[in-house]
């Protein structure tokens, strides 16, 4: 019988002829990414063949189309379609531990119901910059994978600052900061917006390296009242925060853009936080549907300790 060799997982797994590599490799428990649950429709499952190319199976309809439209080199093959003959060696392309835990993790639980409170909020809003242009040659399946590996390191972040993920608008997020713990949450909120800048930076190379593009954020928090409370249909309830605080925090994240800027935050977010945080400048703008000019700050950093 024929075997195949698994990197990184260093596994060498023997096959049957009638199995496709990627029900070799589940087969095997070895975490193999496979987002439209291995039906030729994304490309998430892809494997570089190092060693037996002509022992696989050639490319189906479905593979070949693929391929054509992503111009994949004949070494690049979808283990939900590719069989075996003879020994094979493979590297899994989509493969480390943020892509195995995004497919692993487990549903959150539901909220606890809240008849609503006004509560002093800390309200983070990020967009991504550019998604349209850098999805519109990517398959659905894909556009979702990325989205949900995108969502999953923000959701991270924003949980390592104790606070929450919200709500998500398409390719956005609104977070909330100080909703069961008030303390610093105006900073918990700054510092997790510095992060989230950091992380997609670092996931830049994972990007360019699968798709061939990338994207940026942008970022806007908003420190005020809001009612927070437990709102929707009996069967789809959530805790949200509504009110003015939380427009206004939306239209500071959409000022990034005409400030040129990537994270923006409000003169009552800046009076909490103006000890610890540099700013690059400030710039004064008008915001839809409010009156007059605001003073919105750009943060580039945290205050190194004297």
């Amino acid at each position: 019988m024929p075997h195949i060799h698994f990197l990184p997982d260093e596994k060498e797994i023997e096959t049957d002829p009638h199995e496709t590599i990627l029900q070799v490799s589940l087969r095997a428990n070895i975490p193999h990414t496979h987002a439209c649950g291995g039906n030729a429709r994304c490309s998430t499952c892809r494997v570089l063949i190092l060693e037996g190319l002509a022992c696989c199976s050639p490319r189906n309809t479905p593979e070949q189309a693929l391929a054509e439209r992503f111009h994949f080199d004949p070494t690049i093959r979808l283990a939900c379609q590719t069989r075996v003959t003879g020994d094979v060696k493979l590297r899994r392309l989509v493969l480390d531990d943020e892509d195995v835990e995004l497919i692993h993790q487990l549903k959150m639980a539901p909220t606890s119901v809240s008849s609503g409170q006004e509560k002093q909020v800390a309200i983070l809003f990020a967009d991504i910059r550019g998604f349209t242009t850098f999805s519109e040659e990517m398959l659905p399946y894909d556009v979702v994978h990325v989205l949900n590996r995108y969502f999953h390191q923000m959701g991270h972040v924003i949980s390592r600052h104790g606070g929450y993920i919200d709500n998500y608008m398409g390719d956005g997020l609104m977070a909330l900061f100080g909703v069961d713990d008030p303390t610093d949450a105006a900073w918990r909120a700054v510092q997790a917006g510095l992060e989230m800048l950091q992380a997609v930076e670092q996931f830049r190379p994972y990007l360019e390296t699968l798709y061939k593009g990338s994207f940026g954020i942008g970022i806007g928090i908003h420190y005020g009242e809001a009612v927070v409370g437990t709102i929707g249909a009996p069967a789809s309830k959530r805790e949200t925060a509504i009110g003015d605080a939380v427009n206004f925090a939306s239209r500071i994240e959409s000022a990034n853009k005409g400030a040129g800027t990537r994270f923006l935050i409000s003169e009552d977010t800046y009076q909490q936080v103006r000890e610890r945080v540099r700013i690059n400048r400030c710039v004064r703008v008008q915001l839809p549907g409010k009156s007059g000019e605001y003073a919105l700050y750009e943060v580039v950093g945290v205050q190194e300790p004297d």
